[in-house]
């Protein structure tokens, strides 16, 4: 089952999350009932429900510093491990938004928490069912559908799990499948460090386009690529020529370092030459390769283990 398009969630997406499933440890959690009654359960102020109501609000702001609060201590080292946007994209699988959102709370007649997200591209509700509770494990039914369905249409059910951790309810599991986040580390970091090339590559291209139209204007070169910025105040100059955004014009984005060298014993005029170098800020994890832009404007790249690439690298085939 899917949700409304207006709330941004695809068939993938749905098969993602009932698919990917959290951690971790059930070390310590007895088989012993211990279930009090659902209306304390639902109101108990540390209790397993109000637990994952805060998981999915956390969730549904894209709040990682609140959310890694309800993970167990080896997945929050995981977690923590993890590229920025890598925590936001398993963030989003909680709620099935593509964006992060305004976060509410009711409860219904029994008092168990509705969580609803709101976004500029649609909605989400979140019913959290009753728990059952044996000792240092809860279970709870969850519903999620588009907040406009009065279908029943996009519903989808879940069970999710939490465990007591030194007295403390984290985030246990999604559905029935057990799943370890720091197993799962190294796929995520490669995918991540693969869109941080790309991004690489487009961002060499970008400031080569910027030194260029700066050396139109000016007539030389730049003297660094932080002159290539926006002014902190006042109209564009030599100094500030807002002709990049703020990150690259400080030398990092999207996982990469940025250097700018000018080639030669001047910077004037149109015969002036420059080099371009992106670097992964943290090689394996957001990226591997390092590129390289020569004097003569050829894109190069190689895996140097993290060190700054150079002329000798192998030309990068053009797309």
């Amino acid at each position: 089952m899917t949700f409304h398009k207006k709330a941004q969630i695809s068939p993938a997406a749905v098969l993602t999350v009932l698919a990917v499933l959290f951690l971790f440890s059930m070390a310590g959690a007895s088989a012993q009932e211990s279930s009090p009654p659902p209306l304390a359960q639902a109101t108990s102020p540390n209790g397993p429900s109000a637990a994952l109501r805060d998981v999915l609000t956390a969730a549904c702001s894209e709040s990682q510093d609140d959310f890694a609060r309800f993970l167990t201590a080896r997945n929050k080292e995981a977690f923590n491990r993890m590229a920025p946007a890598a925590r936001v994209a398993f963030m989003k699988r909680f709620v099935l938004l593509n964006e992060a959102g305004k976060p509410s709370v009711t409860a219904n007649p029994s008092g168990r928490p509705i969580v609803r997200c709101d976004t500029p591209a649609g909605a989400a509700e979140i019913q959290i069912g009753g728990a059952d509770t044996r000792d240092n494990v809860a279970f709870m039914p969850v519903e999620l559908r588009d907040a406009t369905d009065t279908t029943d249409a996009s519903a989808i059910q879940v069970n999710m799990g939490l465990v007591r951790e030194n007295g403390e309810w984290k985030i246990l599991s999604l559905g029935v499948v057990l799943l370890d986040l720091p197993s799962l580390e190294l796929e995520w970091d490669s995918a991540e460090a693969d869109k941080n090339e790309l991004a690489a590559i487009e961002s060499l291209k970008d400031i080569a386009e910027a030194v260029e139209a700066f050396r139109r204007k000016y007539t030389r070169l730049p003297a660094t690529l932080s002159s290539l910025g926006p002014p902190l105040h006042g109209p564009a100059s030599a100094d500030a020529a807002q002709l990049l955004d703020s990150e690259l014009a400080a030398g990092m984005k999207n996982g990469y370092s940025f250097r700018y060298v000018i080639v030669g014993a001047s910077g004037l005029g149109a015969p002036a030459k420059y080099e371009l170098a992106a670097t992964p800020l943290n090689y394996g994890r957001t990226g591997h390769r390092s590129f390289f832009r020569d004097a003569g404007g050829t894109l190069r790249a190689a895996d140097r283990q993290g060190a700054v690439g150079s002329a000798s690298d192998a030309r990068l085939p053009e797309h």
